[in-house]
């Protein structure tokens, strides 16, 4: 028997225990900062499988060891989930892991928890088929991903001594291998008036209706943002509006306007900042460019933040870990994965984006159901996940 088939067979005998491990990962909710429930159904299914450690660190995040070699390979799955939105825009229970079909649905079924399964039973098999080389295998849950892409990441590597020289991320790729995408960040625009009786309107200076002639040229930017020919355009979108008044038969004082600014391949933040700050309504009416910070604390309570900038990354068809990514896929697939990239972000603004760490991507489900009420993950797709992870280590530490 070949490795590809023992690989898929030994994967297969496993499919009830990772069918059920999934099941309870979807019933346990895990909104960002309350992730600690899950985490310890985690760990206990790390050590029943046989994971040589298993930590969890000062913020939150599980880290699961397989091997002590010299080559370093991490594997992440975010492991909070946005809310749930409107429950009864729901036809099944979102907690409940219901199972049909061959696919197991509810919330973070896509994003992408279930990501966890199979990561873990990668681990199972190199250690039952013996496919432990001079690498050292690292599956992390990370927390509070979906507040602030990035941070887990940072600050797994940055303070808990985790220093990955490859990093595979698996958020939903529908089994194909991605090797980047744009960046993105956050920013505010605030604008002042003066404000008078609503009654007579033109004593005042109407701060909203300032900003309304902003907004409209932060759309207009758009027809002028930077192109690439692989992680598409670069966009910017006004997300939300709120505004100071003393009361509703009063002049506004004071508006914002918060923007999601999305960063293809040779946008920076400072040029981001520099385009909006440079609008004419801008300058005309004194407007306040800033950058959002991200503050909150973790499940286990340390303070954590950052500033909502998240780095473009790519990495080049041609790079060696994006060719062990293709090898790994022909295995897992048994045919030859595709190469793309994601639409929105991930962690890999972290590892890649902020500190150069070599980056792939590959992971089970198909993203149009992220953050949907119809998530849904196919158990085959966890199958074949469990493959892939466990067979790029050869590729990378043979």
């Amino acid at each position: 028997m070949t490795d590809t088939a023992l690989l898929h067979k030994t994967a297969k005998r496993y499919e009830r225990d990772m069918v059920r491990f999934a099941r309870d990962i979807v019933a346990i909710p895990s909104f960002s900062c309350q992730e600690g429930r899950l985490v310890a159904r985690i760990k206990g299914e790390m050590r029943k499988v046989g994971f040589d450690s298993v930590k969890i660190d000062r913020m939150g995040n599980i880290i699961g060891r397989i091997g002590g070699g010299k080559t370093k390979i991490m594997v992440d799955a975010h492991i909070d989930t946005v809310g749930i939105g409107d429950r009864k825009a729901w036809k099944w229970d979102p907690f409940k892991g219901k199972f049909a079909g061959g696919k197991i649905y509810g919330r973070g079924a896509t994003d992408q928890k279930l990501s966890m399964v199979p990561m873990v039973y990668a681990g199972k098999l190199l250690k039952e088929l013996g496919l432990l080389g001079d690498f050292t295998y690292w599956a992390v849950g990370s927390c509070m991903e979906e507040d602030c892409d990035g941070l887990p990441l940072l600050h797994i590597i940055n303070n808990e001594g985790f220093k990955p020289d490859y990093v595979v991320i698996t958020e939903p790729t529908n089994l194909a291998v991605y090797r980047g995408h744009r960046g993105r960040m956050e920013m505010k625009v605030v604008t002042k008036g003066r404000s008078c009786h609503a009654s007579a309107p033109e004593r005042g200076i109407n701060a909203v209706v300032n900003m309304a002639d902003i907004a409209k040229d932060v759309t207009e930017l758009n027809k002028r943002l930077k192109k690439d020919k692989f992680l598409g355009k670069g966009t910017v979108a006004v997300t939300k509006i709120e505004c100071q008044t003393p009361s509703l038969n009063a002049v506004p004082d004071e508006c914002t306007i918060y923007l999601d600014r999305r960063l293809t391949a040779g946008e920076t933040k400072q040029l981001a900042v520099s385009q909006i700050a440079g609008l004419p309504s801008v300058r005309k009416h004194k407007g306040k460019v800033e950058v959002l910070q991200y503050d909150a604390v973790a499940w286990t309570g340390l303070k954590v933040g950052q500033e909502k900038y998240y780095p473009t990354w790519v990495l080049p068809e041609s790079h060696m870990l994006v060719q062990a990514a293709v090898k790994a896929g022909r295995i897992a697939l048994k045919a030859k994965p595709k190469v793309d990239k994601w639409v929105f972000s991930t962690n890999g603004v972290a590892s890649a984006g902020r500190l150069g760490i070599p980056t792939v991507g590959f992971g089970p489900a198909n993203e149009v159901y992220a953050h949907t009420v119809n998530e849904v993950m196919p158990v085959d797709h966890l199958l074949k996940s469990a493959v892939f992870y466990a067979a790029i280590t050869r590729f990378l530490a043979p």
